[in-house]
């Protein structure tokens, strides 16, 4: 038996968006597949690898708006929108707000040759060039437009391996990123002020800390004889500590970080435990916290499964009650890819974990998260309410169980790969959930 107890008058804060996506669903330049991420209340999409085999010269990276870097960036004509229009403008209508990353896409063929993953050849250019399209988004710069986009990321994974030849997003040293992000974000707090969020650096992660005995933020001995694996994971680790020092030391500006993580639900909440307690540390407590690239289940054996249904909205509730700010689901595409989970690549029609998404998307719309305790370590649970309504959203990753509420009166509705809201049986304030299932109460 697992007991579910509610209390609508225990108030704890907002329902955070935690079901943002990463490329979002289109392919090519058409939008109208942006419905699905109004349906759901997708709160932001997080733009990088946009357009991936369909259009990666096309969207979003900076070279991808201006191509000639020796042309003069402060003339218009040496900048092409008209891609980045169309996609930002679909968000925009879908009510679903861009989270710009000012970089360029993955290569992941960089072990045969690299285009674009090398640090500017005139950092300070490249950040007046950033400063443009931040213009022409949010200023109407170049006939643009007045959006008010709120967070502007510069790069992503830059920490990706400490052998900068087998790193497929920095093909240069730490330090270089360093030096980017130190002439971007204080260019760009200048010329913005607190108008926008500056952040980064898109992290590769915390899988260093995953089987540690403690959270503390100590650095990690490195011994000889390591495994590529353990080689990479210390390098993420030995960039992170590097990045804060010069951040806090300097005060640079940094509005929200980010990382990334391809684990299970609970490592997740172990290193994001880890972040906020280094963070606080340094001095950083602050400042927001995003997930903003992450899919526990990134293969085609699960693509589509109650598995990774029920995986994924164990870390849409599990990291709502850390202080993660944002999270978004790498990622929402249309097209072939093993990270594509929310869509049939085939017909491009949702897949269970999309209603997952959506599940919790209610309870984003009810707004305010109330207190819901659970005592089975292999169930996740979230309760929402708005005054007048109360849902319950749980994820089962442990074995069949039955489940009891501490209310009567409500109608439970079943997700998974055969159910899409369908509605369960409840007898008196009980009902059965199965291992991998989804349940969406509504009271």
């Amino acid at each position: 038996m697992t007991h579910i107890t509610i209390d609508v008058n225990n108030v704890i804060g907002k329902i955070k968006p935690m079901h943002g996506v990463g490329q979002p669903p289109m392919i090519g330049t058409n939008t109208d597949t942006f419905h699905y991420l109004t349906e759901a209340n997708i709160p932001y999409a997080r733009l990088h690898d946009v357009g991936g085999w369909f259009g990666g010269n096309l969207f979003v990276d900076i070279p991808n708006i201006f191509r000639n870097f020796d042309a003069d960036e402060n003339d218009p004509a040496s900048y092409e929108f008209e891609f980045t229009d169309i996609l930002i403008k679909g968000l925009m209508d879908a009510k679903c707000e861009p989270v710009y990353r000012l970089g360029v896409t993955i290569e992941n063929f960089y072990e045969i040759t690299a285009f674009r993953i090398f640090p500017p050849a005139d950092m300070a250019k490249w950040a007046r060039i950033c400063e443009h399209i931040i213009r022409h988004y949010n200023e109407g710069w170049a006939n643009g437009f007045h959006y008010n986009i709120q967070y502007w990321e510069i790069w992503n994974e830059p920490d990706g391996h400490p052998d900068m030849m087998q790193n497929g997003m920095w093909r240069a040293t730490p330090e270089e990123y360093f030096e980017l992000y130190r002439i971007t974000s204080k260019h760009l707090r200048t010329c913005f002020g607190d108008s926008i969020k500056i952040g980064g650096y898109a992290s590769c992660g915390f899988y260093k800390i995953k089987d540690a005995q403690d959270v503390t933020g100590e650095a990690f001995g490195i011994t000889n004889e390591l495994s590529d694996w353990d080689k990479r994971i210390n390098h993420f680790m030995n960039f992170f500590y590097q990045f804060i020092d010069m951040v806090t030391t300097e005060k640079l500006p940094l509005d929200f970080f980010t990382w990334h993580s391809y684990s299970q639900p609970a490592d997740n909440i172990r290193m994001q435990k880890f972040c906020e307690k280094y963070l606080e540390k340094a001095g950083l407590g602050d400042i927001e916290i995003h997930l903003n690239e992450w899919n526990p289940n990134p293969h085609l054996r699960d693509r589509g499964t109650s598995f990774a249904c029920a995986n994924a909205v164990a870390n849409l509730c599990g990291l709502q009650d850390t202080k993660m700010a944002m999270m978004c689901y790498y990622d929402a595409r249309l097209g072939p890819s093993v990270y594509g989970g929310l869509f049939n690549p085939l017909n491009h029609q949702p897949l269970c974990a999309y209603y997952g998404f959506q599940a919790f998307g209610k309870l984003y719309a009810l707004g305010t998260q109330i207190a819901c305790s659970c005592d089975n370590n292999d169930m996740y649970a979230t309760a929402a309410a708005n005054g007048e309504e109360t849902s319950v959203l749980l994820t089962n990753l442990g074995e069949q169980t039955t489940v009891e509420l501490n209310v009567s009166h409500f109608k439970a509705y079943l997700i998974d790969q055969n159910n899409t809201y369908t509605e369960m049986e409840v007898q008196d304030n009980r009902f059965n959930v199965e291992k991998h299932q989804v349940i969406y109460i509504e009271i």
